[in-house]
């Protein structure tokens, strides 16, 4: 089957990147290397294509309702041009997929889904729409961009009209960018650091990235792959799908609790099963591990005085740190900041000690 291409193909094959296959798509892992792409972005600022990731829209007098029936976090409780991240549960209470929610207003709300899920989140929102509400899949209809780092907020603004002082974290505004019209800008992000995600037209991409690079590479502004992403979203503890969360994890145990409201009106898909988990007790939590000498990566045992007690979900050696870093789920009773651990990399006994999430806090 062909791979699937976004609007910037052309320029990441222009730009030398490397391209591979990411669930279907030809995407960039790097551009000159994952260390330095990730640094940048700390440092500075980082270009990201995120034009993968699926874009569903429920509209109708009664969007609203039926939104807050898929997700766990209460969408009546935020206000028009505002944003809500939140996970979607199965029937069991387990994670269909964490998403970020666009209320535009209560008969009309954007749904940002994961790349590797699109079609089974359509197919889950539409299944579950009721009479009043409909859904749309608009995913192709939509480039999207992230522009992130401590540079993010003073390039973008020479890119468009619209007050970005004035749009706080999860807000967002219709604006034009590099002479774009009809973009959504966001001040969202999956990398620890302050920025914004802008959703474009197809046709405007080429203009979005080339002045984006132009005003921000100046300042230290890169184009960022992939591998880069997964380094800088492990370090701000950003669950990934289908590592760190499925649809056998439940948000309790994903450290998720923040977002499940179990006392909203409108009551959501899976709340009983979490009613119960919580009642009974939570028999596994998402942790933050550093790792002596060895990188754990997902699927490794970890281990307490020799016996499994949990596995690896990510792992990776943390280019702002320079530690070995991990999330994984161990057993409740062991899941407290400062316990000791090991980690099973490969046959080679590794000690690893439970840290306070985040690894890394942005400093300004």
């Amino acid at each position: 089957m062909a791979l699937k291409h976004t609007p910037f193909f052309e320029l990441h094959k222009a730009a030398g990147a490397r391209l591979i296959d990411f669930g279907g798509w030809e995407m960039p892992v790097q551009y000159t290397g994952i260390v330095k792409e990730h640094l940048a972005c700390r440092a500075a600022g980082g270009l990201f294509d995120v034009s993968h990731m699926g874009e569903v829209r429920v509209t109708g007098p009664r969007a609203l309702e039926a939104v807050q029936r898929l997700v766990t976090n209460d969408v009546a409780a935020i206000r028009d041009g505002q944003a809500l991240y939140t996970a979607m549960c199965n029937d069991h209470g387990g994670i269909v997929d964490d998403l970020i929610v666009y209320r535009m207003s209560p008969t009309e709300i954007l749904i940002c889904v994961n790349a590797s899920n699109r079609e089974k989140d359509f197919a889950w929102i539409a299944g579950h729409m009721e009479e009043g509400a409909s859904a749309a899949d608009e995913s192709d209809a939509w480039g999207q961009v992230a522009i992130q780092g401590r540079v993010a907020p003073a390039v973008l603004q020479r890119l468009t009209d619209l007050d970005l002082a004035g749009l706080p974290a999860f807000h967002f505004a219709s604006a034009t960018v590099a002479g774009v019209p009809g973009c959504v800008v966001a001040r969202t992000g999956y990398t620890g650091e302050d920025g914004f995600e802008v959703f474009l037209p197809p046709e405007g991409a080429s203009a979005i990235w080339e002045h984006t690079l132009a005003k921000g590479g100046p300042s230290g502004m890169v184009p960022v792959g992939l591998g880069a992403r997964d380094t800088l979203r492990l370090e701000a503890k950003y669950c990934l799908y289908g590592n760190d969360i499925t649809d056998d994890t439940t948000p309790l145990e994903a450290g998720l609790g923040w977002v499940v409201k179990m006392d909203k009106a409108v009551p959501f898909i899976g709340i009983e099963p979490l009613r119960a988990q919580k009642a009974a007790g939570v028999p596994q939590r998402l942790v933050c591990l550093v790792v002596r000498d060895q990188i754990a990566r997902p699927h490794h045992p970890v281990l307490s005085d020799g016996v499994r007690v949990g596995e690896v979900t990510s792992g990776t050696r943390s280019p702002s740190l320079e530690k070995n870093i991990a999330l994984a789920y161990v057993s409740t009773p062991l899941s407290k900041v400062g316990t000791h651990l090991h980690v099973d990399v490969r046959g080679r006994i590794a000690e690893a000690e439970i840290v306070k999430p985040p690894f890394y806090t942005r400093p300004y």
